[in-house]
């Protein structure tokens, strides 16, 4: 578990995960490859112009993206009344080329990284679910990306998955976490397998080239002491505290207790992103349809 004594800076974090895949626990943990179709993406992404043409023949290329591209087109968070897309070239128009990339990734984690555990009800539900808030706060939020929060929203709890998949016990391990009430969830995890999921999740995020924000926030985000002293840099502590407050809209929307993490660091969240309890109210009722649609 991270401590005040371990790294937060960024390329910290991501020399530790190298090492730690090198020679550590993480050694033996499979690590799905990235799809060959998302780094065809983000090569395509990352040019100085991006590709439209590339991204488009990307998106095209598999049935099943394109109908999901049309689907996120036409969801509330970006249709706004308006007639629904029919091509993707119109769903493309709409959503904007970031958010056409962030759907695309979405599709492709989901089809990498299969979730089959009964313990895993919904996994990629309440990813899709939270990373869906994220990009809508990121459009109420000054100076935040609405890319960064949307893939972080979505990657947060990867690491769980991947460890349902490639960890002997580990499933045993989310019944014990989440009835113990005498140590934290990641506590428990690296008890029994002297790792846990947001280090696996920060792994995921480096092997398949996320941006090292998004790998540094995945590997920090049950660090929560790292919002009150400010430890981490600036878009990591957003983007956790993003995180947060997204589970907060989530469970409410689900009809959920909020978690000890809440409880403990909601305040710290609010002050840190400077949203107001007016503000609050106002985005659960924005939210609630675009939840209900996800």
């Amino acid at each position: 578990m991270t401590t005040a004594t371990e790294p937060t800076c960024i390329d910290d974090i991501l020399t530790e995960l190298d090492k730690a895949r090198k020679n550590g626990p993480l050694h033996d943990i499979q690590i799905p490859p990235c799809p060959a179709l998302l780094t065809r993406l983000q090569n395509a992404m990352a040019k100085e112009e991006p590709d439209l043409n590339e991204v488009a023949q990307i998106a095209t290329s598999d049935v099943a993206m394109s109908a999901a591209l049309l689907r996120a087109a036409n969801s509330p968070l970006y249709a706004a009344g308006g007639q629904p897309a029919q091509t993707i070239g119109q769903a493309m128009n709409r959503l904007g080329l970031e958010n056409t990339a962030a759907v695309m990734l979405g599709f492709l984690a989901r089809r990498a990284i299969k979730v089959n555990s009964k313990h895993l009800l919904r996994f990629w539900e309440r990813c899709t679910k939270r990373a869906l808030a994220m990009a809508f706060m990121a459009n109420k939020l000054p100076g935040v990306s609405g890319d960064l929060a949307h893939t972080y929203g979505l990657f947060c709890h990867v690491g769980m998955a991947v460890m349902a998949q490639s960890v002997r016990g580990y499933l045993g391990t989310l019944i014990e976490a989440h009835a113990r009430i005498d140590r934290s969830f990641i506590e428990t995890e690296n008890a029994n397998h002297k790792t846990d999921h947001a280090v696996v999740g920060a792994l995921v995020s480096r092997v398949w080239r996320l941006s090292p924000s998004v790998t540094a926030a995945i590997r920090l985000h049950h660090d929560l002491e790292i919002l009150k002293e400010k430890r981490a840099q600036s878009e990591v502590n957003t983007l956790v505290s993003m995180g947060l407050l997204a589970d907060y809209y989530m469970r409410r929307h689900e009809g959920l207790e909020q978690d000890v993490d809440w409880k403990s660091h909601g305040a710290t969240v609010m002050e840190w992103l400077q949203v107001s309890g007016d503000e609050l109210m106002a985005w659960e009722e924005e939210l609630r349809e675009i939840f209900e649609s996800a």
